[in-house]
């Protein structure tokens, strides 16, 4: 199925919850959709027998300035050969999104690491806690206005 072929049939399925579709002049083509529909556009990608979308590639938190963070879904159907990109907004002030560990496995700690460093936070998520930073580490490094400490715990940090 092309990038097309795939936006046409979600579009159908889920007309409210397509925000944009951008397909030409780009290099990974994106759908991007409504935060709230995540899971059940999810679940039915990796289910529908047309898609079969069965791995998720990658999923990367990002900072967008102006007070929105996003978060991308690189998803690839190992049986039907086919790929294609989602990605969802939210205000930076309620970054939340559901969790699609259910769906995809691998997502699981493709969401700590978003959560930890941007701070997108992945509601039903089984474990959302920090993997990278300490737990009590003040902040989302990867934010674009992210201020590092001059200390932590007594220590200085050396950036």
């Amino acid at each position: 199925m092309t990038p097309q072929e795939i936006s046409d049939k979600l579009k159908q399925k889920f007309p409210d919850a397509i925000l944009e579709i951008k397909i030409e002049g780009v290099v990974d083509p994106y759908i991007k959709i409504s935060p709230s529909n995540l899971k059940d556009i999810a679940l039915y990608l990796r289910d529908d027998p047309d898609f079969q979308f069965d791995f998720l590639m990658c999923l990367s938190g990002m900072d967008y300035t102006k007070g929105t963070l996003g978060v991308v879904y690189n998803i690839f159907s190992m049986k039907k050969k086919h790929k294609v990109n989602l990605k969802v907004d939210v205000p930076k002030d309620k970054a939340e999104v559901p969790s699609i560990a259910s769906v995809w496995p691998a997502a699981n700690w493709h969401e700590r690491e978003a959560y930890d460093l941007i701070g997108v936070k992945f509601l039903d998520h089984p474990d959302m806690r920090r993997i990278l930073m300490p737990d009590d580490w003040d902040g989302h490094p990867l934010q674009k206005d992210y201020k590092v400490p001059e200390y932590y715990q007594g220590m200085k940090v050396p950036y």
